[in-house]
């Protein structure tokens, strides 16, 4: 139904209209992922994006609206990097691969940002039902993204028939958001690459030989 609404939208505007929004949302979405989304305004919004507030409320009824948007950018942004690095997953070292990029990533930034799923989690669940729902859909996607790697790995012999991907997934999906909140706190990534190892230790119980 969002998405249903938002290509309604997208059809009334111009193309100038399309970038203005874009260029909103796009400046929004870097704002409340280093402020967080409650200590953001829309003031802060219309002067990172260069808009004029008739510009603002043209597009955006509300910030409600706006945080809508930003959480659908995010959830997109972060699932197309999760579908490129697990679409082809099949293999143990495939998996610590993934955990080596994630590590990285978030070591740019000493860990103080975490993932902005999570972020936004925290501050929407209870405030934004929408949103929530978005969020809850995308981690689930995630996960599934995660599960389908070790079926792969089931199927080509390397991950025992005893294993349940979808619960290692949740398990290892859990480690990571637990990693990422420890490392945002105390701004040292030792954490994350614990957690995560320590999540990637059991799923190597169910190996059937030596990862490759």
């Amino acid at each position: 139904m969002t998405e249903l609404k938002t290509e309604r939208r997208a059809v009334r505007l111009t193309s100038r209209g399309a970038a203005t929004r874009a260029r909103i949302v796009r400046a929004a979405a870097d704002l409340m992922r280093v402020r967080g989304v409650n200590a953001t305004t829309l003031d802060d919004v219309r002067t990172a994006s260069g808009t004029s507030k008739s510009q603002l409320y043209h597009h955006f009824a509300d910030k409600d609206a706006l945080v809508r948007d930003v959480v659908d950018l995010w959830a997109r942004s972060v699932l197309e990097r999760e579908e490129r690095q697990l679409q082809k997953l099949s293999s143990f070292r495939g998996l610590q691969r993934w955990r080596t990029m994630l590590v990285q990533l978030n070591s740019l930034q000493n860990g103080a940002y975490g993932c902005v799923l999570g972020s936004l989690a925290n501050e929407l669940s209870d405030q934004n039902e929408e949103a929530r729902s978005t969020l809850a859909a995308t981690f689930a996607t995630w996960e599934e993204l995660i599960a389908k790697g070790l079926r792969r790995m089931q199927d080509n012999g390397s991950l025992s028939g005893d294993a349940d991907p979808a619960r290692l997934a949740t398990g290892l999906m859990a480690a990571l958001q637990g990693g990422y909140m420890l490392a945002r706190a105390a701004r040292d990534i030792s954490a994350m690459e614990t957690a995560l190892d320590m999540a990637l230790d059991h799923i190597e119980t169910y190996l059937t030989s030596s990862p490759a």
